[in-house]
């Protein structure tokens, strides 16, 4: 049959087959999606409505390339065309499957948010969730990518000899990328090891290189700190690993703080007590759970007033300082002026 096509018909039949290939698959596609959509049906679970939402257009590739492969024997084209054709459906198959893995991963994180919403999460463990989530999804990723592109790579006769070539200096080499990628390895090892046992997590309150921040995003191989100003401070992941930092939100999103006054030693320290519950009775981020004033220490001329007060995260009990520091201070200028530090000199003499 070759010998009697011409080239323009040749293209005709191979175009006519490309078609038929196109149709089946299209066709595959829209049953295979309508009778899964018949077996789920309504009401459906988040896994299955994710399923079919995330993987619809990967399969459709992956059918697509199946169909022409199944129309290939049939195509009256020379070997060598043949030959490139599987080549380049191979590629695409490997594509379309790393495609459709990139999907799974975001079925799986579209499951633990409804989880997250069902079950009403408090914020602590709807952080300690997402962070897992997006790192674990990232580093898989990572991991997916790379083994697709050194599968694909594989697909090429050249890249297979110069493997086999490598092989035999693998020692040198090995060595070589090993030192080359040791920051890489180091913060994908740390990625790993934050997801599990997750010393910090995204929102987390941070005090880091002498700022204070929260964690704003972590990827596969840094963290992102939004210092208060809203400068950005970028850190590799594993410097939360190998190195000390505050974490004050790890357990809790509770904070105890302080605020210090400076008073004559004639000040009334009940009256300053009971003006501090009551500013605190009248705000509305106070938590209502700790609350004190204490004399910590003394000078020559001044006591220092302590207040400790709670709130139920850092925004908040930032607030409270200020506002109970404001107020008090106000208390002290209006009603207990005599109060306030001042310095004593005593004159001796004769008139």
């Amino acid at each position: 049959m070759k010998q009697v096509l011409g080239a323009e018909q040749i293209w005709f039949v191979f175009g006519g087959a490309l078609l038929v290939a196109v149709l089946l698959g299209l066709v595959g596609h829209a049953v295979l999606f309508r009778v899964a959509e018949r077996i789920v049906r309504n009401p459906r679970t988040t896994l299955q409505a994710s399923l079919l939402r995330h993987s619809r257009s990967s399969v459709r590739v992956i059918l697509l390339l199946m169909a022409i492969l199944l129309v290939l024997p049939v195509v009256p084209v020379e070997p060598d065309y043949v030959e490139a054709i599987r080549h380049v459906i191979g590629v695409g198959t490997i594509a379309s499957v790393v495609w459709l893995a990139i999907a799974l991963t975001q079925v799986f994180e579209d499951v633990l948010s409804a989880r997250q919403g069902t079950e009403q999460w408090d914020d602590h463990a709807t952080r300690q969730v997402q962070t897992r989530v997006r790192l674990l999804r990232r580093i898989a990723l990572g991991l997916v990518g790379v083994v697709a592109l050194a599968a694909i790579l594989m697909t090429f006769s050249t890249v297979q000899h110069l493997g086999a070539s490598l092989l035999a200096s693998a020692g040198i080499i090995g060595l070589v990328a090993g030192i080359a990628a040791r920051p890489v390895l180091s913060n994908l090892i740390a990625g790993v090891q934050i997801a599990l046992t997750q010393p910090i997590r995204i929102g987390d309150v941070v005090v880091v290189e002498g700022e204070w921040g929260k964690i704003e995003e972590i990827y596969t191989t840094y963290v992102v700190v939004k210092i208060w100003d809203l400068r950005r401070l970028v850190l590799p992941l594993s410097y939360f690993i190998e190195r000390p930092f505050q974490n004050w939100t790890r357990r809790t999103d509770n904070l105890l703080a302080t605020v210090f006054l400076y008073a004559d030693y004639t000040v009334p320290v009940e009256v300053v007590r009971q003006e501090l519950h009551r500013v605190l009775l009248a705000s509305n981020v106070w938590d209502g759970t700790v609350w004190r004033l204490q004399v910590t220490k003394m000078t020559a001329q001044t006591v220092e007033l302590r207040a400790m007060i709670s709130a139920t995260n850092s925004d908040n009990a930032w607030d409270l300082q200020c506002h109970v520091r404001e107020k008090l201070i106000e208390f002290m200028q209006t009603r207990i002026p005599g109060s306030l530090p001042k310095a004593r000199e005593v004159v001796q003499g004769t008139v």
